[in-house]
């Protein structure tokens, strides 16, 4: 009975040794002014992940990135300076280098003149 028992941990110590663990990391990202200063362009490294396992989101004041390949998770949220137009937000990936390109929004365009009494 105890061999059947030794055979049994042996099975399951190598059932957990085959399961991979991955590692979770905070993407590496560039953020800068494009050409013209109207907006942001974000550059986040995931090597080794492919396209389809790439999710990004955004909101006016952050830009959220999730990736993962075989063995790393990558994962952040990116405060960024200026609010943004996430809604006109355009990305590309290639080659494990996600590009984001956001407008700033115009803080002056709603602008109203108040009336002093």
């Amino acid at each position: 009975m105890s061999e059947m028992a030794n055979v049994e941990n042996k099975d399951e110590i190598k059932e957990i040794e085959e399961k991979s663990v991955k590692r979770v990391l905070i993407p590496e990202i560039c953020m800068y002014d494009n050409k013209e200063s109207t907006g942001y362009v974000m550059e986040i490294i995931l090597p080794g992940v492919e396209k389809k396992d790439v999710k990004v989101k955004m909101n006016k004041d952050n830009l959220i990135i999730y990736g993962e390949s075989d063995n790393i998770k990558y994962g952040g949220v990116f405060q960024l300076c200026c609010p943004v137009d996430h809604e006109n937000a355009k990305s590309t990936y290639n080659n494990g280098l996600l590009k984001v390109e956001v407008p700033y929004i115009d803080e002056l365009k709603d602008i109203i003149e108040v009336k002093i009494d």
